[in-house]
């Protein structure tokens, strides 16, 4: 990787440059690749040491932030040739964790293999993450060229959606709050992510009194009445608040979407879903059980509050002895309106380089765009198809992560200089 020092001076030579030096990209991911920071544990301070290094490799400061001891997020600015908006190119350092490496038939570490790169997290996401680093680099090498400033934000804590990583910076990192967002997490440059659905967790408990299973009459299974609660729940499964403008962009959005996606994802988009992650209850089969517990995972689209959530759940147990409903963690759907300048600028800069129309959608999963569009700010997810993503042989196509690295170059040029004034 060249990191000789480069100077550019119009829109036409960063196209030039950007394509040009495009493989960097993978010598940059298999460096990342080739620091963990699995999550759990969580510490990323291998991870951001690395990034500093790098950045600093191409004449960019950047400072560490620690939020915990073993939690570390990077912070970078470029200021151009003069005031103007912030854009935040935002990331994630932490990835799923290995499980068992007996399952992967190519290094997790990293491995270029016949148009594909393989390693854990290259999706979810040190892809997009090595794609924002080459993209602040071409732009401070263009500073003199366009108008604002350029911060980067390389946060932990993101998988286990916690508050010690884009949120602590959020709030005690002034610069981290811009005018407009692009995070790069698992996506796809085809189809531009402008939203997402809300969430509720929540854990269900019963209680009940113990007894001898020939004796049934003599107790009451906590069991069966957790049962109870959870069909209850699951009948929120479904309600849609039917936004036109929301089912809009979901529906034009679907050809495309779904082939990347799977089929059904349009529907999942503009309805409730609940699914039950864990179920624990009862110590022997020929013993009525006394406890029981469950947790449960509310996704709500657009339309859908989490007050309102809450309250169809509470509704559809009160009536339930001995049932305990707490809610673990919530927060609302999002998203950033399709006319936004940064939108276009997105749009524009995939047209340009994918030589195909991006569409735009909501996203399934939760990202931390969603504490950025939670504190006002207009933010799009524009990263990496994942392929294995969580799982053994997580791979990327390799055109498509040369491709990311313009397009977030180009993007980022454009809104500064047309569309964030």
């Amino acid at each position: 990787m060249n990191h000789q020092s480069i100077q550019i001076s119009n829109r036409a030579s960063l196209k030039a440059h950007a394509e040009a030096t495009k493989r960097d990209m993978i010598d940059l991911t298999l460096r990342l690749l080739k620091t963990p920071s699995e999550n759990p544990p969580g510490d990323t301070r291998a991870i951001a040491a690395e990034i500093v290094t790098l950045l600093g490799s191409f004449g960019i400061e950047a400072a560490v932030y620690p939020s915990h001891d073993e939690i570390h997020n990077v912070v970078a600015r470029v200021r151009g040739r003069s005031g103007g908006s912030r854009l935040v190119l935002n990331g994630h350092l932490d990835t799923f964790p290995l499980g068992n490496a007996s399952q992967w038939s190519v290094p997790p570490t990293g491995l270029e293999r016949d148009g594909k790169l393989y390693g854990l997290g290259v999706s979810d996401m040190k892809g997009g993450v090595a794609a924002s680093i080459f993209a602040l680099r071409h732009l401070a090498a263009a500073r003199d060229s366009w108008p604002g400033e350029v911060v980067a934000t390389f946060a932990g804590d993101e998988e286990t959606m916690g508050v010690l990583g884009t949120q602590f910076l959020l709030d005690t990192v002034p610069e981290a709050r811009g005018d407009a967002v692009i995070c790069a997490d698992a996506g796809s440059p085809k189809v531009l992510r402008i939203g997402e659905k809300g969430l509720v967790w929540l854990r269900i408990s019963a209680t009940g009194r113990s007894a001898h299973a020939a004796h049934v009459h003599r107790g009451e299974s906590a069991i069966d009445k957790l049962m109870t609660a959870l069909g209850r729940i699951a009948e929120l499964r479904g309600s849609s608040p039917n936004l036109e403008d929301v089912r809009q962009i979901v529906e034009g959005a679907r050809s495309i979407s779904e082939s990347l996606s799977g089929v059904g994802e349009s529907e999942v988009l503009q309805q409730v879903t609940v699914t039950f992650g864990t179920f624990q209850g009862g110590l022997l089969p020929n013993l009525i059980s006394d406890r029981a517990e469950a947790t449960a995972d509310i996704r709500l689209p657009m339309g859908i509050s989490t007050d309102e959530i809450k309250k169809a759940v509470v509704d559809r147990v009160s009536d339930l002895q001995g049932i305990a409903v707490e809610f673990v963690r919530a927060y609302e759907p999002t998203w950033t309106v399709p006319d936004h300048p940064l939108v276009k600028s997105l749009k524009g800069a995939c047209r340009e380089v994918l030589e195909l129309d991006p569409v735009l959608n909501m996203r399934v999963g939760a990202s931390d765009s969603r504490l950025h569009r939670r504190a006002g700010i207009p933010t799009v997810v524009c990263g990496l198809t994942p392929h294995n993503m969580g799982a053994a042989n997580e791979y990327v196509e390799v055109d498509e992560l040369l491709s990311l690295g313009v397009i977030l170059t180009m993007a980022a040029f454009d809104y500064l200089t047309e569309g964030g004034r």
